[in-house]
């Protein structure tokens, strides 16, 4: 008897246990259920209560205006440069007769411009010349140098005043001495974007104002520069004085933007077949150039006689 209590027993609690088994969640789906949705719930759709993603910055190396304040034309010239990002550098690129990529020059004291014969592209001042042909009508011909010393130009910053006042589309420029041998189009934010060198792409970077940073210039719209030419030929030098035989001051390699100052009867010079007495000076750099390579009249309308 006390067996059947016994075994009666023991099943009885073994039916109620099974049965609280059976009633309560297991321990996994307990785990993997998912949790009411709240009015403050960040993925309810629809809730006012959610809080809205800020805007972020744009991602560092993008290439675009980063700073307000620039000109409709100076933003115009930094798209027009982002566009090429990606693009070969190529020393000689970017100076045919009209703006844009072309195949570049083996530079006799840089090994990895090997390849540039090869590669269609920009260096530095083809660039930011297609930049700036874009934006106002090809005003930036010429080299670096002459870009940097170019009539138009509308305000200068020394290396000391850094990136402070500047703004998108303000050339940056590198050099010692006088000379200018690189150049850049400032984005903001500490950015810019050039063609830096061969064997390599065009691509924003950190503005560099270590080392021969020579200072910055602003340019300004076509229609404010008066007393702008352009000279032809290729390889044209200009002087200190109107004379052939006083010292060279800069080469032109090709056609270039300048602006004249006043104009002067002095050496007759005999070039390409013209002869011509007449010599207009470049206050940009301090220099004279024969009215030959001036294009226009053998004396240049508009231009006032030098004292």
């Amino acid at each position: 008897m006390t067996m059947r209590r016994t075994a009666v027993a023991t099943a009885t609690a073994a039916l109620t246990l099974l049965a609280a088994w059976a009633g309560a969640p297991s321990a996994t789906a307990a785990t993997t259920a998912p949790a009411p949705k709240t009015a403050n719930t960040p993925n309810t759709p629809n809730t006012p209560n959610t809080p809205k993603t800020p805007k972020t910055e744009k991602a560092a190396g993008t290439c675009a205006v980063l700073a307000p304040g620039a000109s409709a034309v100076a933003e115009k010239a930094v798209a027009a440069a982002c566009e090429q990002t990606g693009v070969w550098y190529t020393w000689g690129g970017g100076h045919g007769p009209q703006p844009g990529p072309t195949y570049g020059q083996v530079d006799p004291s840089d090994p990895d411009s090997a390849h540039d014969p090869e590669r269609l592209g920009f260096d530095c001042s083809g660039l930011v010349r297609y930049a700036y042909a874009r934006a106002a009508g090809d005003p930036l011909t010429g080299n670096a140098h002459h870009q940097f010393h170019s009539p138009r130009v509308q305000q200068r910053f020394t290396a000391a005043q850094a990136t402070g006042p500047l703004l998108p589309g303000d050339l940056l420029a590198w050099g010692s001495g006088g000379s200018i041998h690189h150049i850049a189009i400032y984005l903001g934010a500490g950015k810019m974007v050039e063609a830096r060198e061969s064997g390599t792409r065009i691509t924003v970077s950190d503005v560099r104002l270590d080392g021969d940073y020579a200072g910055a210039v602003r340019i300004t719209p076509p229609a404010a520069a008066p007393g702008t030419f352009s000279t032809w030929g290729t390889d044209v030098w200009t002087h200190r004085e109107p004379s052939t035989t006083s010292p060279r001051v800069h080469k032109f390699p090709g056609p270039t933007t300048v602006r004249i100052e006043c104009q002067k009867h002095a050496e007759p010079v005999t070039a390409e077949g013209y002869t011509n007495d007449a010599w207009s000076y470049l206050p940009e750099y301090g220099a004279w150039i024969t009215n030959i390579y001036i294009k226009g009249a053998a004396w240049l309308d508009g231009v006032r006689t030098c004292p």
